[in-house]
């Protein structure tokens, strides 16, 4: 939208709300417009879309203290909508509104720097229009799949069936369950759109991260596309599951998401992962984890044992003398393999296990031991003594 066009356009009347409307009767009256004009409430209806384009521009700039201000001196000065500017030039009408913004201020202050910061710090005086009218991102997707623990461990390829273009029959594309209606989103109050300042005056509009975009936001969703809007496609994708993802984990699949509109770029896939636990290893990072019990013996004396692996083959592990319970031992390469292609360790958690019945032979054996050993008491620091 060009500036003349900015000057010229009433954003009150647009919304329904006199000058002096406070921040909360225009939030509320940009609600009820976007509510009811929102395009996925209204599909292929033209005129409900163009109505909320039109209403979120108005909100853009009446909900901001500082560009409301600044456009209110604008209509102000050039007095307001009464005020229609003829081509440079013609000889008709008023006076050509590039003559008007030479002679008010030249190349450097003036007019031409109120204006600017009215759209978030200069740019070209089509660019609102443009990011309009032109390529348009797709919306992103998100799925979950369900992985074995080796699966997780090793890496794997799903194949995962992807969200249509068309919206969802039942509740005819809200993402709502049929019956209830989304709200608007308070993060970008129902435009989809939020400006993000970096390192001074300049700004750019970007998805808003809460509605990722939609501008409503779902309490109930619908139970046939799961609040996504978008019915369920036949289509498949296969998606690399990367080796050593842990449950919980949500990964990135770019350009799998929903196709872009004007020749814009495609959406993305977010994919939650789901890891079953194995009845014998855990995970820290690049490294697998294993309890394994020892004797009492065992742990004294030392001993070579044999423990598991998730690859298979069994290896030899050797417990040095004298190895307390809870100890951790290292076996190096037997982990989670990384990216760079090397691998994590197995850490092994020795468990000293206490024999719950002794022979008679074996409890003389232990008291024997208990007087030739001549331990001190392990306890004495507890009081002090």
């Amino acid at each position: 939208m060009s500036t003349k066009d900015w000057i010229e356009k009433d954003y009150y009347k647009v919304l329904g709300v006199d000058k002096k409307a406070s921040a909360e009767e225009i939030k509320k009256a940009f609600r009820k417009i976007a509510r009811d004009n929102h395009p996925d409430a209204n599909p292929g209806d033209k005129t409900a879309e163009a109505r909320f384009k039109e209403a979120s521009e108005a909100n853009t700039i009446l909900s901001n203290p500082e560009k409301r201000k600044e456009y209110d001196e604008a209509r102000s000065l050039f007095g307001g909508a009464g005020v229609r500017f003829g081509r440079s030039g013609s000889g008709e009408g008023n006076t050509g509104f590039e003559d008007l913004f030479r002679n008010a201020g030249g190349a450097q202050g003036g007019f031409g720097d109120l204006f600017g910061n009215l759209f978030g710090g200069g740019g070209s005086s089509g660019s609102r229009r443009g990011s309009q009218r032109g390529p348009r991102r797709g919306a992103d997707i998100e799925g979950e799949v369900k992985l074995a623990f080796e699966q997780a461990v090793e890496g794997t390829t799903v194949a995962m069936r992807t969200m249509s273009d068309e919206a969802c029959s039942a509740c005819r594309g809200t993402g709502a369950k049929p019956g209830t209606l989304p709200k608007v989103c308070p993060g970008c109050e129902g435009s989809g759109m939020r400006s993000s300042t970096s390192g001074g005056v300049f700004s750019m509009s970007e998805p808003c991260t809460d509605c990722r975009g939609r501008g409503l936001l779902v309490d109930d969703p619908c139970p046939v596309c799961d609040g996504s809007g978008r019915g369920k496609s036949t289509n498949t994708v296969n998606v690399r599951i990367p080796a050593g993802v842990t449950d919980g984990q949500k990964i990135r699949i770019k350009g799998k998401g929903v196709a872009g509109q004007n020749g814009g770029a495609a959406g993305d896939l977010y994919v939650t992962v789901h890891v079953a636990p194995h009845k014998l290893f855990g995970q820290q990072g690049n490294n697998l984890t294993i309890e394994v019990p020892v004797t009492f013996a065992e742990a004294s004396l030392g001993a070579d044992i044999q423990i598991p692996t998730l690859q298979g083959p069994k290896v030899k592990l050797r417990v040095p003398p004298n190895t307390p319970n809870g100890r951790t031992l290292r076996v190096r390469g037997k982990g989670v393999r990384r990216k760079d292609g090397t691998m994590g360790d197995l850490l092994v958690t020795i468990q000293v296990k206490v024999p719950e019945h002794l022979s008679e032979a074996a409890r003389n054996a232990l008291q024997e031991y208990a007087q030739k050993a001549g331990q001190e008491d392990p306890r004495a620091t507890l009081f002090g003594d």
